[in-house]
């Protein structure tokens, strides 16, 4: 039984793929709220499934890029399940999650909320092939008109004017993709393209 689980973007999304087809997904977007949503939502799939931690074999988690703690806590609980029940833990690209779920002819982007009023994204030939690599740019250095999945259309429609479902990751996509052997698979480590907001201040005021 695989798990997989994403918190790269404003979505908290778990799914369980029984070798065969996903059994059991939750998705709930709340970018606020990572942390409290997540060990419940893995906790309440597993009891609608009638699936036991012990019965996992397997773990499959978004790496992003994402923001700082999205990704954070999404990593660290994948990881720490997998050590506890001792088994493997895989990371996928979330743009790859996206895209593999995009149903168009021809290239497309996958192109999300980076904040700061920039978008992670990357070019692919189809569902199943990146034709660049991750970066995070301004909009407008990526503007097109090709189609393009991820949320990043909704916040800039300008410069995609060509929004493409879906706008969020979802862990059935994911959980598909490893179980097919498709994915490109990656350490459990976040792919954050560019540092944390928080930095340790490099002046240090004295205090009296």
């Amino acid at each position: 039984m695989l798990l997989a689980l994403d918190t790269a973007t404003n979505a908290v999304t778990v799914a369980l793929h029984d070798g065969s087809d996903v059994v059991a997904e939750s998705s709930t977007e709340n970018r606020l709220r990572s942390g409290e949503l997540l060990a419940p939502a893995i906790d309440a799939l597993l009891r609608s499934a009638g699936v036991a931690p012990s019965d996992l074999g397997r773990i499959a988690a978004g790496v992003g890029p994402g923001p700082y703690t999205g990704l954070r806590i999404g990593l660290a609980t994948a990881t720490t399940m997998a050590a506890a029940l001792g088994i493997e833990v895989v990371g996928v690209c979330t743009l790859d999650v996206l895209a593999a779920a995009v149903r168009v002819q021809g290239p497309f982007l996958v192109a999300t909320d980076a904040r700061r009023r920039e978008v992670y994204w990357a070019r692919y030939s189809d569902a199943l092939v990146r034709a660049s690599d991750p970066a995070v740019d301004l909009p407008v250095a990526v503007a097109t008109e090709l189609a393009v999945a991820g949320n990043a259309p909704s916040l800039y429609p300008h410069d995609f004017p060509n929004p493409v479902p879906p706008p969020l990751p979802r862990a059935g996509d994911l959980a598909r993709l490893v179980a097919s052997g498709a994915a490109a698979l990656l350490p459990p480590l976040p792919l954050y393209l560019r540092r944390p907001d928080a930095v340790v201040p490099t002046v240090r005021r004295r205090v009296t």
